[in-house]
């Protein structure tokens, strides 16, 4: 059984306790949750809650997860382009179209099966056979970097500077329209009541806080920096959707017809920084710009 523990910052407060677990716990469905709070493995304080429970910024949450069905998670001979690497963490420049970790329709060819190839059995457990090492994600159709975990202790470490917002993020991206100043979008999201694959701008959501900075406007696109205060799920794309600037190749957001071949959205982890786990110092990756994207950039400079 793992053991999954939560500090509730104020931007959370009043957020009912089956709704902040299902938006912790991707993977999990609400239902489920639910029924973990009812079966008395959610505790908020020591105590257990029910699932409608409000909740205060500073609640401790700590979730016990019966563990998964037993599940073959191969390692992979699968290239890794490392980015930094020590005896706690990994830094990998994920390519698009790359998996982060095992699910349905994507057993094989994740990040994940990777991993164990490379590291073996040096990874965290904290997440469960399906996940080790892994402390968060981006989406396939997002490249850049992302770090993983090779030791409980360094995964802790990590996953309080996430669940603290204090990880420097930085993304690139290519949204449709001309955005002609640099901006913030603060506007809460949730995920979306009739699509679960979707999250949206909602005023019942959690706080999120996405900061864009224009770098070149092209005819109908804009090259734009986005600095993340906060980190929600698709958080940059739904931010950019809210105000009417889409991604270029998002189908699930805007979806609107593009003259390139993109294979998903232009978003690009062009930046993860964080203090280390062991030496307390701030290390910050860098994952520079990939040929798909930079391709793009060129095609635009030239209509």
């Amino acid at each position: 059984m793992a053991t999954k523990t939560f500090f509730v910052d104020k931007d959370d407060a009043d957020c009912r306790l089956d709704r902040y677990l299902s938006d912790n716990l991707e993977s999990l469905s609400r239902s489920y949750i639910q029924k973990l709070i009812t079966d008395g493995h959610v505790l908020v304080g020591g105590l257990p809650r029910k699932s409608n429970y409000r909740l205060t910024g500073g609640d401790i949450i700590t979730a016990q997860i019966p563990d998964p069905e037993p599940y073959d998670v191969k390692p992979e001979n699968i290239p890794l382009d490392i980015l930094y690497e020590d005896e706690d963490l990994i830094f990998i420049d994920k390519p698009k179209g790359m998996v982060v970790h095992p699910g349905a329709g994507h057993e094989t060819g994740t990040v994940v099966n990777a991993l164990l190839y490379h590291c073996g059995d040096s990874l965290s457990g904290i997440n469960g056979i399906m996940r080790p090492g892994i402390v968060h994600r981006i989406d396939k159709d997002t490249s850049g970097v992302i770090v993983c975990c090779k030791n409980d202790n360094a995964h802790r470490a990590v996953a309080d500077q996430l669940a603290r917002h204090s990880v420097s993020r930085k993304y690139f991206a290519i949204c449709n329209g001309v955005i002609d100043a640099d901006g913030t979008v603060d506007a809460p999201i949730a995920r979306n009541r009739n699509n679960r694959l979707k999250m949206s701008v909602s005023d019942g959501g959690r706080r999120a806080v996405t900061h864009y900075r224009v770098l070149e406007i092209f005819n109908k696109y804009t090259h734009i920096e986005c600095c993340l205060e906060t980190g929600r799920t698709h958080q940059i794309r739904v931010h950019m959707d809210y105000i009417h600037h889409p991604l270029l190749g998002d189908e699930l957001y805007g979806n609107i017809p593009s003259a390139f071949k993109t294979s998903g959205q232009m978003l690009h982890a062009g930046v993860l920084g964080l203090v280390h786990p062991t030496s307390g110092e701030y290390l910050e990756i860098i994952s520079p710009l990939p040929n798909y994207f930079k391709n793009i950039l060129k095609s635009l400079k030239n209509r």
